[in-house]
């Protein structure tokens, strides 16, 4: 039986302390601490894990530099403790990397001043990055000569933190994580009715991939469903402080544009901040921030140009950018919280992606608004305290839920990895070696890929040309990811899709083989599937 159908099956049995509906970075969290912490907690989603703006972010966990010109220190110091804390606790996936600024002749702020708080917003996160540095165009040119730097004032460096491998991967890891404290997840499982009879809540699901529809139990209801939270409160009457705004905000993948290992900071022709971002042998460039007034949204043509047009005008680059360059795209939509008070007028670009956590504690409710990846502990710790003010027993309260394994997992993984010489089977096309990369990914559960590498050297070939993914590891993700779908696994659990041209990945006899290692019998049909999808996508690309 796969993990996805027995835990099926554990959600039709008893009921539950806690169900979370949603699995992004806010659900992922909810689950993780409040199972580590000894609550019985199910959660589904009706797509994917991180299926939505939790895959679409610029994968960045930052102290939120732009809340500086808004005068927002409060939540610049917040952000800055959080994305601290991330490094601590996150060290091979959350790490510090460079940002670049380019600061344009005639811009709002002199460089002077945008240097000055950039030395505040160090400060801000205690010191613990390098210090920010200012410069003059040459030696702005000299330090990353594809800046177009004919109409600027100056560059400022300063840090900040990236996440390694992407977003979707590292929300996932959280949904394992619960997992391994006996939560029970399912993915592509929608709830169609919420309602509440004594003591339970009933939730009437169902499981998109069979069709079958069942009933989950639970004494407390977490709405986690992002930018479709205010949907479902409606639909199971409840009434909130708070409510959503929705920012689109879309990137773009071409090769890769700099071998420098840091982050371009422009100020992009609309005023707002846009990256050109490293993504392992790729670039990604972005983002937009246009209001729109529901979360089903996609990229339009006018959004591509938008980055294609600032990417040439900033950059010094050996062609310009078409959309024939383009290998991927990311839309997502950022749900911003504002209290009901505020009107559809509210400033929204001024809004920050603070969260906010609406109780109903006579129905036991929670709904979270907001949030973003940096301050994703704090809404687990939120979560838990919540809960168990709603008497709710965590009899496990001073329990870690969050962070890398021990130092002694570390140092044991590394000692077999050296005597294996797994970096010496590192494939040539890989940008980083497979030590770190198998830890990043899979923590603990890299000893068994190992052990899987040692008894079965193909294991260690890579499936999928410039992929950067094993075979061992499509078997590891085959048994302990969930993979509902094979998209599931190219874009979520791996950034496959996004560095692998759609060309080149649908003919790689790769990915067949990937598909048998995923699937089982039912690899033609799951391939089929996705090639649908794709024709889908391809058919609703091109909108003004």
């Amino acid at each position: 039986m796969s993990l996805r159908s027995h835990n099926i099956a554990r959600l039709q049995s008893g009921s539950f302390d806690v169900l979370i509906l949603g699995g992004g970075i806010n659900g992922a969290v909810s689950a993780a601490a409040l199972a580590a912490r000894g609550a019985r907690v199910a959660l589904i989603d009706r797509g994917d894990f991180a299926g939505e703006t939790s895959s679409n972010s610029s994968n960045l966990a930052w102290g939120g530099i732009k809340y500086m010109e808004s005068g927002e220190y409060l939540l610049v110091d917040k952000l800055c403790r959080s994305r601290n804390r991330l490094m601590r606790a996150y060290p091979s996936t959350v790490r510090e990397m460079r940002f670049l600024a380019s600061v344009q002749s005639g811009f709002r702020k002199p460089p002077w001043m945008i240097y000055a708080g950039t030395l505040l917003y160090w400060l801000f996160g205690r010191g613990k990055t390098r210090l920010p540095e200012i410069m003059g165009p040459s030696r702005l040119k000299a330090r990353e000569p594809v800046i177009n730097t004919a109409n600027t004032q100056a560059g400022v460096e300063y840090s900040d933190c990236y996440l390694h491998d992407n977003d979707a991967r590292f929300t996932f890891n959280f949904i394992r994580s619960a997992m391994n404290y006996d939560a029970i997840a399912a993915n592509y499982v929608e709830c169609q009715q919420l309602s509440k009879t004594g003591d339970l809540w009933h939730a009437n699901v169902l499981d998109r991939e069979s069709g079958e529809q069942f009933q989950i139990k639970a004494r407390a209801v977490i709405n986690a469903c992002g930018p479709w939270t205010d949907r479902l409160n409606q639909s199971s009457g409840q009434s909130t402080r708070h409510r959503h705004l929705f920012s689109k905000g879309i990137h773009l993948i071409v090769d890769r544009i700099t071998d420098s290992n840091r982050i371009l900071t422009f100020f992009a022709s609309d005023g707002r901040l846009f990256f050109v971002i490293p993504m392992g042998p790729k670039t990604c460039i972005g983002t937009t921030d246009t209001q729109v007034e529901n979360p089903e949204t996609g990229i339009s043509d006018a959004d591509r140009q938008f980055v294609l047009d600032n990417a040439n005008s900033l950059l010094n680059l050996p062609h310009t950018l078409t959309t024939d360059d383009i290998i991927a795209e990311r839309c997502g939509v950022r749900p911003l919280a504002v209290s009901n008070g505020e009107g559809k007028q509210a400033d929204w670009v001024k809004l920050s992606r603070k969260h906010a956590i609406d109780v109903d504690e006579q129905m036991r409710h929670l709904s979270i608004f907001g949030g973003k990846l940096t301050d994703c502990i704090n809404v687990g710790e939120e979560v838990c305290e919540i809960i168990e003010g709603l008497d709710i027993d965590l009899p496990f309260r001073k329990q870690i839920w969050y962070g890398e394994p021990d130092a002694s997992v570390y140092r044991e993984y590394l000692h077999q990895a050296r005597l294996m010489n797994l970096d010496g089977i590192t494939p040539s096309s890989s940008s980083e070696k497979l030590t770190p990369r198998l830890w990043r990914r899979y923590g603990a559960s890299a000893l068994e890929l190992l052990e899987g590498i040692r008894e079965n050297p193909d294991w260690g070939e890579l499936l999928i040309a410039n992929a950067e993914y094993l075979r061992g590891e499509v078997e590891l993700a085959a048994r302990r990811e969930m993979i509902t779908r094979l998209d599931d696994f190219l874009r979520r659990r791996s950034k496959i899709a996004q560095v692998v041209p759609r060309d080149q990945l649908v003919d790689a006899p790769g990915l067949r083989e990937a598909c048998q290692i995923l699937f089982a019998e039912r690899a033609d049909e799951k391939l089929a599937e996705y090639l649908d999808s794709l024709t889908d996508d391809a058919a609703t690309a091109h909108t003004p």
